[in-house]
Formats: structure tokens, C-alpha cells, sequence
């Protein structure tokens, strides 16, 4: 089963990386599980166990009603990110949007009450030591404009193509920038889904933010079926398109997913990288599924 999600990813023309588990029994399938991944958006997600573990603690009070004035937006395409007018909501609600439409602005806001020490240190006492988070996405914005250096997104794309830009941008390098593995990712899953990563109430509350997630293009494209439930979290950066999630089949059966891919192609639109995704997580849990049976 490998050799067909290395081939759906060589088809797709990307570098493809994938774990994938079954919830309840521990079978696992892996495609380069243990290397080193940029997260991208993916951070989102130990962003909101952090969060949440945080409000369970006391640390904070999710209810909490946050004003963001006009002009206090960080780059980016959904959400309050692209709003003109005064914005006044909780910080539960900002990390919803966090989550549901990868709003960059709310994650920032809510990264910056939970602290960046703190998100790292609950990566820690979970157990996932080759998971970390470096910064904000406004501050990963800043360094592709200065790695690149341009001052307009549109002339990265433009430049993108160079020999050796690719190499320059420390956003792409997981050395440098927010990054995990395949497996631990899962397992940072798999740790919501069990009620292990903060208390049941929380973990629940996370699960519906996953569940509510928008984009149907990846992960959610390799299960198109009204009683097969998709949650997930995508990740995007430039030549990175990734997503992590979980299938949850009406019999029972529960399957977190990590996918990563790199492609080859510098265009802003890659459909095939999209669909690659999906195709990948498919073969991976109908082999889970098999061996079950």
C-alpha cells in the first residue's frame, strides 16, 4: 500500500509525507512518518491544545471578549484578516475561526494570550518533543518578505521560480521554522480524540472546531460521503500544501491522518497537490480498514 500513496503523491508531482492510524486498535501506515515537516497553518492545532488546556487550568477565560481595531489585521485570506471594521468577539470565538477558516489574525491574537512558551511547553508534556512552534503567522509572513526580499506578496509568487529562491525562505526549512513529524501529529490527534490532551470537555469542544472546518479540497476529498465524518486542520505555505484530520466511519472506526506535501510546481494553484491529499488518506485507511476486518 505504500508504493500506491508514493505513487498518487509522484502523479501529483510532490514529495509526500503521511502517517496515518487507527484510533482504537494502534495499526499504523507510514510514508517517511519520522522526517521532519513544516507545519504551515498545521501550528493552529497545538495552538488550541494550548488554549484550551490553558482556559481548563484557569489560566484564562476563554469568554474573555477581545476588541480588534481597524488596521490590527495580519496577512491573510479568510476571516477577520480581511475585515475593514472594528471587531469585538471572545477568544473562544477567535480560536473557532482559527481553526474552521485558518484565520491568521485570530491565531495571532490567541497565540499572543496563551504565550508562545506555553504552546511549546504543552508539546512537551505531551510527549512530542520533535513538534515545535517558532512564532507567529504575522511573524512568518514578515520572514518570507524579508527572505525574499520583496515587500509584495504578489512579487514572491512572481520571483518564486528563481534558482535558489525556494532555499532562501526559512518558512520552508523545518529547522527554521514550526514544524513536527507525520507521527507525532497523529498522536497529538489521536490525544484529542482519547480525552488525553486537556480535560473531556475541552477535547470535545476541539473536536467540533476540527469538525467544522471549511475546505473540502484535501483530506475531506478521499471520503465523499454523507455518513463518513471529516475533521481537520489544513496547513499552506507557498509550495507546501498539508493537512491533518480525523475519519470517523458509521461503524465506529476511527482513523487520525497527517499528510505533508512539497511540490515541485511554484504555482499558487495546484489542484492535483490538493487532490494528492485526499487520494493518500484513502489508501491509507482502506488498508487500516482491511486489516481490521
Amino acid at each position: 500500500m505504500t508504493s500506491a500513496i508514493e505513487g498518487a503523491f509522484r502523479e501529483a508531482g510532490v514529495v509526500g509525507w503521511l502517517h496515518a492510524v487507527d484510533l482504537d486498535s494502534g495499526r499504523e501506515v507510514g510514508v517517511r512518518p519520522d522526517e521532519s515537516v513544516v507545519l504551515a497553518s498545521v501550528f493552529k492545532v497545538p495552538l488550541l491544545v494550548a488554549f484550551f488546556r490553558r482556559a481548563a487550568a484557569g489560566g484564562l477565560d476563554p469568554a474573555e471578549q477581545v476588541t480588534l481595531p481597524p488596521g490590527a489585521r495580519v496577512a491573510g485570506s479568510t476571516g477577520t484578516s480581511v475585515l475593514l471594521d472594528e471587531i469585538r468577539m471572545s477568544l473562544r470565538d477567535l480560536a473557532c475561526l482559527m481553526i474552521t477558516v485558518s484565520d491568521n489574525t485570530a491565531a495571532d491574537v490567541v497565540l499572543e494570550r496563551v504565550g508562545l512558551e506555553h504552546v511549546n511547553r504543552t508539546l512537551t508534556e505531551l510527549g512530542l518533543g520533535r513538534t515545535g512552534v517558532t512564532g507567529s503567522a504575522g511573524e512568518l509572513h514578515s520572514s518570507l518578505m524579508a527572505d525574499a526580499g520583496v515587500t509584495d506578496p504578489a512579487e514572491l509568487w512572481e520571483r518564486l521560480a528563481e534558482p535558489g529562491m525556494t532555499g532562501r525562505l526559512s518558512a520552508l526549512d523545518p529547522t527554521r521554522s514550526s514544524h513536527g513529524t507525520p507521527r507525532e501529529l497523529t498522536r497529538l490527534l489521536a490525544a484529542i480524540w482519547h480525552d488525553d490532551a486537556a480535560p473531556p470537555p475541552e477535547c470535545a469542544q476541539m473536536r467540533r472546531m476540527l469538525g467544522l472546518q471549511v475546505w473540502p479540497h484535501r483530506l475531506a476529498s478521499g471520503f465523499p460521503y454523507d455518513d463518513v465524518l471529516v475533521s481537520g486542520k489544513t496547513g499552506t505555505l507557498l509550495t507546501l500544501r498539508n493537512e491533518i484530520g480525523v475519519v470517523e466511519y458509521p461503524d465506529g472506526g476511527r482513523y487520525a491522518l497527517a499528510v505533508f506535501t512539497r511540490a515541485r510546481s511554484t504555482a499558487a494553484t495546484h489542484p492535483r497537490a490538493d487532490a494528492a491529499i485526499g487520494t493518500a488518506a484513502r489508501l491509507a485507511v482502506q488498508e487500516l480498514r482491511g486489516w481490521a476486518s
